[in-house]
Formats: structure tokens, sequence, C-alpha cells
């Protein structure tokens, strides 16, 4: 049986491998805090990964299946992500059920959903991403829970915009449009294999330019933190905020490839922004 120690040690071990910019955020965190939100994480993760990985659409299906079986069970098997992830439920409230709302998410990549309307895009957005952010406000410090989970969601749909952006020739190339339709034709812009005919650019724009909309209201959560989450939040946040002012001012970043920071940047956009929060 895994115990809970070590449990918790596998989903830092997920978390730390997994590259993303979100590690350092979540170091800011106490340490039964920091192990909660590895948990919460480290399920994220498995997620994505059915979903991004190269298993056939029946496949990755029925695994997406199984996690929401074992989540229906309240993690009741010896997995050590479940594990820990259970320890840390009872412990705080973190809403389980926001990861049914990322299963569907997820399913809907498999299945090649596409979206006609910006509304249709929110309601995915807040699937895959708002639910981690309401996932992480349940081991965070609040006070104010109701109005924080409200912008922890909005928070998730700026920064799904853009991952949206920041992975759109890719995306593309997989057979994947997360544009809205209407935004398409809105800039007479058609999808041709892997890129966009018209005047992509102005789409890209325009669409980064919404995702910084949606990322300033999201932000109006961390004075509702602890000082500390408040912390992790903003360290999450910046490099975000920085490539998305990046692409809004050169459409052309999305356009050509992966968008991204490099490495000395993201630490230069955290240090920054943790000095400043602390000034």
């Amino acid at each position: 049986m895994t115990s809970v120690a070590a449990a918790y040690e596998e989903c830092r071990r997920i978390t730390r491998s997994a590259g993303s910019s979100f590690y350092a955020g979540m170091r800011l965190l106490p340490a039964d805090r920091r192990q909660a939100i590895y948990a919460v994480y480290a399920l994220a993760r498995r997620i994505d990964d059915v979903a991004d990985g190269e298993l056939s659409r029946a496949e990755k299906l029925e695994r997406l299946a199984a996690i929401r079986t074992v989540l229906g069970t309240r993690g009741s098997v010896d997995d050590p992500v479940f594990v820990a992830l259970a320890d840390a439920t009872e412990r705080y409230p973190i809403p389980l059920d926001a990861f049914f709302d990322l299963l569907e998410g997820a399913e809907a990549d498999v299945l090649g959903t596409h979206y006609e309307t910006f509304t249709e895009l929110e309601h995915y957005c807040r699937c895959v991403a708002g639910s981690i952010g309401r996932l992480a406000l349940g081991v965070f410090e609040t006070s104010d829970r109701v109005q924080a989970q409200r912008l922890a969601d909005d928070l998730g749909v700026a920064l799904q915009l853009g991952n949206i952006l920041r992975d759109l020739r890719q995306d593309l190339r997989r057979g994947r449009v997360y544009l809205p339709a209407e935004d398409l034709e809105r800039f007479g812009c058609s999808v041709a294999g892997d890129r966009l005919d018209g005047a992509a650019e102005l789409v890209v724009a325009f669409e980064a330019e919404r995702a910084l909309g949606w990322l300033e209201r999201g932000l109006r959560i961390v004075p509702l933190l602890d000082r500390r989450s408040g912390l992790a939040v903003l360290a999450m946040t910046g490099s975000y905020r920085r490539l998305i002012e990046r692409i809004a001012a050169d459409p052309a970043l999305a356009l050509g490839g992966r968008a991204s920071l490099p490495k000395w940047e993201k630490r230069l956009v955290l240090a920054r922004g943790l000095v400043g929060a602390a000034a």
C-alpha cells in the first residue's frame, strides 16, 4: 500500500518533471499546501497527457473514462496520485468535481471539437483551465471564497486563451482549431492545413487582447488571497502575461511556431513580479 508521504513525493516529482512554469509558484506555498497542489497538478497532468498522447482515440476515451470512474469512488485505489489527492481533500476544500469538467474538456480535445462562437470556446476554457483555478483555490486561503471562485475561473479562461495562442501552429498541425469560427470569419480568415489564410495577424492580435482582458479581471483574485497564495498566483501567471503581451504586439510569434519566452526572461519576470508584489 502506498504511504501518503510517498504518494506526495511522487506528485512532487511529476510536477517538477513536467517543466511547467507553475512549479516555481507552487514552491512559494507553505509545505502542506504545496503538497496538496502538487497532487492536484499531478492528476491534471495525467488527464492532459492522455488527451495529448499517441494512443488511438478509442484508447484515450477509455483511459479518461477510467479516471472518471476512480474519481467517482473518491480515489479508493492504490495509486500514488489518488492516494495523495484523497489526503489533500480531507485537509482542504478542494472541489474534486472540477476534475469532471477537466475530463469533459479533455474528451473534447480527443474528439477534435471545433468552436463556432467565443461562448462555446469560453465553456471549453472553463472546463480545461477554469477547473484548475477552482481546484487550486481549494488549497489557498481566501477572505471571500465565493467571489474568489468566480475570479479563479476567469483567470483559468485567460491562461487557456494564452495556451491556445502559444500552441496555435502545433494544434493546427494536429487538426485542432480553437479560434472561434465567428472570429475567423470576422477577419476574413480560413484554416488551410497547418496555417491560417487571410488577415491572420489581426485575428491573433484580437484574441491576445481578449486574453489580456480576461487576465486583468482574473488577477483581481490576488487581494482576496493570503499573502503566500497571492504571490504564488502572481508567479504562476507572470510569464503568461508577458508572452500574451508579446503576441498582441507581434502576432507573427504565434503564427510562426510555438511561441515561448527564453528561460532567462521567465526567471526575470518571476523575480520582478515577486519584488513588485512585496513592495
